[in-house]
């Protein structure tokens, strides 16, 4: 088992040291102030929140649960091929057992609906909404990004859902691409928040962190409610205003450098040796 800081500088995986995958999920704030508007605009699709809802055990296993999607997705940028591989069909099994129909009107979906964990459609929006949260929390508390570090951004998280199980035919070419189709899927009606995206959200805010991470819920909340879109801001009931604008690029360096001294201890430990199994 290699460390963190061995990782970072290793060049047997799908990514090198210099790729915008890595420097941008080597930041603590990329999953942490981005993850939580990253899930409520998934669970926004009303396919993808009966499918959270019904098969996932959210709600009693909520963190370990996230805990191993990060983990999947830290081996597929920081692994060698073979560990990324293995994570990416760890991954595509459990999609596998997620389908179902719908019992109830949901959103535009009437009763008796099917719905997938591995429709494409459903894989795009999912995949959509990492990368845009992701670049979003980034750019928002760390640092903003040219165009082609962007583009490259794109192209390099394109791999990653294709391994994970979406085709490649249905993922954006580039940046513009990827936002057009997030902002005509918001504008067409089909994102809206349902009864099973309230309970998934429910879970995700009023969950008490684990311990070493209480510290932090702030900027998590405030983080979460910022990088919503308004209408499903609203939607969901949560309040924004400028206290919180003023709140929240304080709450975003706390995350950012009050993080350094624990990673820069933990990049150098050696994990156990099941600490990354599936």
């Amino acid at each position: 088992m290699r460390t963190h800081a061995e990782r970072l500088v290793a060049r047997d995986g799908y990514f090198s040291p210099e790729s915008m995958l890595r420097r941008i999920g080597n930041s603590p704030v990329t999953p942490f102030l981005g993850g939580g508007a990253a899930v409520l605009l998934q669970v926004a699709h009303p396919l993808v929140a009966v499918g959270v809802v019904e098969h996932s055990g959210y709600d009693r296993d909520l963190w370990r649960r996230l805990v191993r999607t990060l983990r999947a997705l830290y081996l597929i940028a920081f692994g060698d091929k073979a560990e990324a591989e293995r994570a990416g069909a760890t991954v595509r099994a459990l999609h596998a057992r997620v389908h179902g129909t719908t019992a109830e009107p949901l959103g535009p979906f009437p009763p008796g609906t099917r719905y997938s964990a591995s429709d494409p459609d459903l894989m795009l929006w999912v995949h959509a909404t990492l990368v845009h949260c992701s670049l979003a929390s980034y750019e928002r508390f760390v640092e903003p990004l040219e165009q082609d570090e962007r583009e490259q951004y794109v192209r390099e998280m394109n791999t990653v859902a294709q391994l994970l199980g979406t085709p490649a035919h249905v993922l954006p070419r580039s940046y513009r691409e990827l936002e057009s189709y997030f902002d005509a899927l918001l504008a067409s009606g089909t994102i809206t928040v349902t009864p099973p995206a309230r309970e998934v959200a429910s879970v995700i805010l009023a969950s008490p962190l684990p311990a070493p991470l209480r510290l932090l819920a702030p900027a998590h909340r405030l983080a979460t409610a910022r990088i919503l879109p308004e209408r499903l801001r609203r939607e969901y009931g949560l309040r924004w205003n400028g206290l919180g604008e003023l709140a929240l690029p304080l709450a975003g360096r706390v995350v950012r450098y009050g993080s350094i001294p624990v990673l820069t201890v933990a990049a150098r430990l050696r994990p156990p040796e099941d600490a990354l199994a599936a």
